[in-house]
Formats: C-alpha cells, structure tokens, sequence
C-alpha cells in the first residue's frame, strides 16, 4: 500500500507544470563508431595535399623512399574517400576508403597512364575490429588472396593494412610475417602540388 501511495506521488510530481522537462541527449554526447569517426577525420582533410615519407627500413623500398610522396584527400562523403598516393611522378594508385554496414573498407586502385585498370588492383579488405577513431586495420579479403595467388604473390595473402588520422599525422601501414611498410604523412604542412 505505502509503495503504491508512493508511486502516485512520485507520477503526480512527475507530470506536474512545474516539473523540469526531460532533456534529450545532446548530440555531442552521442558516442560515434569509431568507423565514422575516421571516415569524419578524412573527410577533415578533404581538398588537401601532404608530403610523406617512408619510417620503415626494409631494404625492398629504398626507391619508394627516395622519392616526393603525396597524399590527396579528395572525393570525400560520408560513405567513401579517395585518397591518390603519388610516388615521383607515378600516379597510379588510389586508397579508396568505404564506409560499409559493419565497419570501413579499404581498396587499392591501381591504373595505367591512359586510365585502365591494371592487372594487380582492387585489393585491400574490411575492418575486423571496431578499431579506433584514429586507427583502423583491414586485413586481406578472399578476394586478394585470391589475387596475390593468382600472380605468383602467396606472401601477401597475410597482408595487415592500417590507416592513422590524428591531428597531426596521416600513415598508411602494409605489415605482414617479416615485413613492415610505413609511410607518414605531416598533417600540419599542406602543400599546393
């Protein structure tokens, strides 16, 4: 009896006009995936260019590293980025950043001079984690094993990608059994070409 009296008091000073009105969640306090929020931070960058270079020290990339390394954010929404990786003057790859229904995908495009779509091209793979706002890793899908088989390249069907944004750096991460790729990109430092 006394917990049904209570209640009726509590309701009666709940719906009363003088009762503060409950206040919806603001938006900034709503916990954003950390697939979105990467995808956010890329989208951030649109428009610009970096200069990189490569922090790793296996040998098989001294040429890569000799060389002016650019990253271009451009073709951002919501649901994919583009991001053009110039090597020198080669201009032939594209990181594409997905959006997908349960985290983010990366792919690799590779083109010729004229446009067309090389033979080794299309590979990446999806999130298998949550990740982090400012770190995401996409192991190799079936179909770039299917790929790196295909070409006579059984090493890389272990391949490990992984992006970073933060405020200051971008890095784009190749790893696998005895091998590391790292390429750094300074955030701070946009440049024009």
């Amino acid at each position: 009896m006394k917990r049904a009296l209570l209640t009726l008091v509590f309701a009666a000073v709940a719906c009363s006009p003088d009762a503060p009105a409950p206040t919806a969640t603001p938006p900034e306090a709503v916990e954003q995936a950390p697939a979105d929020a990467f995808v956010k931070r890329l989208n951030e960058l649109c428009g610009q260019r970096y200069l990189g270079k490569v922090v790793s020290t296996d040998a098989v990339d001294a040429d890569m590293a000799s060389q002016r390394l650019v990253m271009h954010v451009r073709d951002c929404s919501a649901k994919e980025v583009r991001i053009p990786f110039v090597v020198g003057e080669d201009r032939s790859r594209t990181w594409i950043v997905t959006r997908t229904a349960d985290g983010l995908r990366l792919k690799h495009d590779h083109r010729h001079e004229d446009g067309t779509e090389d033979e080794l091209s299309q590979y990446g793979g999806d999130t298998a984690t949550a990740g982090t706002p400012t770190r995401q890793e996409f192991p190799a899908d079936a179909f770039s094993k299917q790929l790196f088989l295909a070409k006579g390249n059984p090493v890389s069907v272990d391949n490990i990608w992984a992006m970073e944004a933060d405020a200051d750096l971008f890095a784009y991460e190749l790893r696998r059994p005895n091998r590391l790729f790292r390429v750094e990109f300074d955030l701070t430092a946009p440049v024009a070409e």
